[in-house]
């Protein structure tokens, strides 16, 4: 029995973590930054590694008693550079804002004053460290944003080209949280090469899909990439930097000891699990799955009568505006969560609403994708969506969406025998 330990000593916890797994199981998980990862990894998170201090990098550490951890890491590394083609990768930043912020320290020699950063509106689909004035990107440099097309919703790299020519950024950056269009990651490389800056690209949300080449390769382009680790590669919570190898001391050191101290081994462990699972021909395929299941899911909803901003999607995810059937999209979030289909509530381009009250939601495809679910379940699943959304009234109809969820979860169990 799993938890047997935790249940005697504090059955709090135990509580609350198997009804987390019934809550997983009993439900639809469409956030798109969410993802069921791997037994093997979830085994790997829970070893022994988690006891070890090991401040440094293999071969060159602060504390004895380390030639395992090394091994441990050392596989990671490996691993990580195979699977994304990089010269150089750095597996210990413990998550993706770490990530970022270290790169964009290897890069500007910690942040001189005057320092200035170009990434996407986050109302446009960036990230908070791409800029933003509560994050620390837009706190200690200079900060500017590139949004998406009014009459596309899709980049315009001219636009983004003069944009870059007008604030001459030190570093520019490619990547989104929100954007369900293909980056063209050449494209950024040719602005930032026109205007001196160096380039970043954040591929958290799609490194899945650009491992297994279902997305436009980051890493020839970037003088850095960095990436999360359980999105759409499925492995554990954290994330790791790919350099060219010119930068390689200077990631290192913005690292270790620049941002973090020991690192955590057991977590390293199930990155390197992750990384061998990726080289995998099913991982390949369950890629393939996760675009066409998204663009499945898209259609489903349009044939139903909720058009996805911009009309569509490329990758893993879509925007949904909420306010064209008389919703919020805290309102939307809500409704669904009550008949076990999570999303979340977000922005979309131009919107006149505010973030904790905005007008879209926010729908993926890489955890239902991970459960087996192919393009008729998610025919099935845009019209659960769309009955809900659009009759959010009738009990009738939340009860009757909320049995089929559960018929479908079922259909398609999660983590069977723990």
């Amino acid at each position: 029995m799993l938890w047997k330990e935790l249940e005697r000593i504090d059955p709090e916890i135990a509580s609350a973590a198997k009804k987390e797994l019934a809550r997983q199981r009993d439900g639809l998980e469409l956030i798109p930054s969410e993802n069921f990862t791997y037994r093997a990894v979830l085994e790997a998170a829970s070893t022994v590694f988690t006891n070890k201090y090991a401040e440094g990098y293999p071969g060159k550490r602060y504390y004895g008693g380390c030639e395992f951890v090394d091994v441990v890491e050392s596989l990671a590394i490996e691993r990580a550079k195979k699977l994304f083609g990089a010269e150089h990768v750095n597996v210990q930043p413990n998550s993706g804002s770490h990530a970022n912020m270290e790169a964009y320290m290897a890069l500007t020699d910690w942040l001189k004053k005057g320092d200035k950063i170009l990434g996407m509106n986050i109302f446009h689909g960036g990230h908070l460290t791409h800029g933003h004035s509560v994050s620390f990107s837009g706190k200690l440099m200079k900060a500017s944003s590139y949004g998406v097309s009014k009459d596309d919703f899709h980049l315009d790299y001219d636009e983004i080209r003069k944009i870059a020519e007008r604030e001459k950024p030190t570093i520019i950056v490619s990547g989104a949280s929100a954007y369900p269009w293909e980056i063209d990651f050449k494209a950024f490389r040719e602005i930032a090469d026109a205007v001196g800056a160096f380039h970043v690209a954040d591929i958290a949300h799609i490194a899945g899909l650009v491992a297994t080449k279902n997305h436009k390769d980051s890493v020839p382009y970037t003088d850095i990439t960095t990436t999360t680790t359980h999105k759409t590669l499925r492995g554990p919570r954290g994330a790791i930097i790919l350099s060219k190898k010119e930068h390689s001391e200077a990631v290192d050191k913005a690292v270790f000891p620049g941002c973090q101290g020991g690192p955590l081994e057991h977590i390293i462990a199930a990155k390197a699990v992750c990384f061998k699972i990726a080289m995998t021909g099913e991982f390949s395929q369950y890629q393939r799955q996760i675009v066409k299941n998204a663009k499945a899911l898209a259609s489903s909803l349009i044939e139903n009568g909720i058009e996805p901003v911009g009309g569509g999607t490329e990758n893993h995810l879509m925007l949904i505006d909420v306010t064209k059937i008389g919703l919020t999209g805290s309102q939307a979030e809500k409704l669904l969560g009550e008949v076990n289909i999570t999303v979340n509530k977000n922005v979309i381009p131009y919107d006149q609403r505010k973030p904790f009250d905005p007008s879209g939601i926010r729908i993926g495809t890489p955890a239902i994708t991970a459960r087996g679910m192919g393009e008729s379940e998610m025919k099935h699943i845009g019209s659960l969506i769309s009955r809900l959304l659009k009759d959010p009234a009738n009990t009738q109809a939340k009860i009757h969406v909320k049995n089929e969820v559960l018929e479908v979860s079922r259909e398609f169990p999660l983590y069977e025998g723990i």
